[in-house]
């Protein structure tokens, strides 16, 4: 991520074909280490595309995501309904813990920005 991030930056800045040493300056000014293997794998998929085109469809691709906002109340519906209130008592505290547990795997990953 953090080498796209680097090569979205560069685009921005005019540099339509960023090479794997111009990444490198970006991270290394903010004291980033770079994955050369990482670097040389992004910079091969890259190669000959434009990242425009890319980011059009990759937001085509992300609107046909259906969103996370209403899965778990729609999950919890139909358990209501079919197995009374008994079942709907024990719906909901597997649908908040479900919900906290990614909520801590979403807090640490493990990596931040531009880790």
């Amino acid at each position: 991520m953090k080498h796209l991030a680097a090569y979205l930056l560069l685009g921005l800045a005019g540099n339509t074909s960023p090479s794997a040493e111009d990444i490198k300056e970006v991270l290394s000014s903010v004291g980033i280490e770079v994955e050369d293997d990482r670097l040389a794998l992004l910079l091969k998929e890259l190669e000959g595309k434009d990242i425009n085109e890319l980011i059009k469809e990759g937001t085509e691709k992300l609107a046909s995501v259906p969103s996370a906002g209403g899965a778990a109340p729609a999950a919890a519906a139909p358990a209501a309904s079919a197995g009374g209130a008994g079942a709907a008592a024990e719906a909901a505290p597997a649908a908040k813990e479900k919900e906290a547990e990614k909520e801590e795997s979403d807090e640490d990953m493990g990596f931040g920005l531009f880790d």
